[in-house]
């Protein structure tokens, strides 16, 4: 269903700053949701404004009765429904990236820093060789490929995921309002300009029928692994809130 490789690229690297329920979720958007939808589910919705037979030879009755059974081809109705739960992931993304080049702004600075106090220093003394194991640690890492999720970058994770779930819960209510969850075989129709009550006949209702309990129930799981993850995440709170942490991580542990 048209290009994805943008959009794909994209949420590779949500990936890389995603926990591991967050990852999971991400999986099953590509294979499940993005794959699926592109290589199957499109097949089965090709015919369906050509095959949609109406029992009348009424100019404009056909077209006004697929209109009123199809108000949106449900294939556009789930390409939507995925950009739209994926776009709070490219926000939380860009916060990721912002906190990325901080972090290594601090790191440079931190070296300068240390770079100075060595030139201040005499060339032998104890508080000379700490400052030069400090300077010689900070040159040896490598450089930070995901940033910590904690203080202003943890508030957005979990904004993004609650915000997702609003989202993804209006689009199940919007396919079950449009289509329910099966798909007639037989519609009919009573809409002007069709001069009585037509019957019109849906190509392959049994497929599609399928693949509408297939998408809702992968966005159920998705769904689920969402509030699976805002658990995880407060659990982890609660246990780093009782268990204490070592002083050394309380300095950086306030960022924002």
């Amino acid at each position: 269903m048209g290009d994805w490789n943008l959009l794909g690229s994209i949420l590779e690297e949500v990936h890389i700053h995603s926990t591991i329920v967050g990852k999971i979720w991400l999986t099953i958007l590509f294979i499940f949701r993005m794959l699926v939808l592109g290589v199957a589910a499109e097949d089965v919705w090709d015919d369906e404004q050509s095959e949609f037979i109406c029992n009348t030879e009424q100019p404009g009755c056909s077209n006004v009765c697929y209109d009123k059974a199809f108000p949106i081809s449900l294939i556009r109705y789930w390409v939507l429904q995925i950009i739209f739960v994926s776009s709070p992931s490219l926000v939380y993304m860009g916060h990721a990236l912002y906190r990325l080049r901080a972090l290594e702004k601090e790191r440079q600075k931190r070296k300068a820093h240390l770079r100075a106090q060595l030139e201040d220093l005499e060339p032998m003394p104890e508080e000379h060789k700490r400052v030069e194991r400090e300077l010689r640690k900070l040159e040896e890492q490598k450089k930070v490929n995901k940033a910590p999720l904690r203080g202003s970058l943890l508030r957005t994770y979990v904004l993004h995921i609650l915000t997702r779930s609003v989202v993804e819960v209006g689009f199940m209510i919007g396919q079950y309002l449009l289509y329910g969850f099966h798909m007639s075989p037989l519609y009919k129709c009573t809409r002007p300009p069709c001069p009585n009550t037509v019957d019109c006949f849906v190509s392959r209702p049994t497929e599609k029928t399928i693949f509408m309990v297939f998408m809702n129930s992968i966005a159920t799981v998705s769904l689920f692994l969402n509030i699976l993850e805002i658990a995880h995440l407060g659990l982890k709170k609660i246990q780093k809130s009782l268990c204490g942490r070592p002083r050394w991580q309380a300095a950086p542990a306030e960022e924002e």
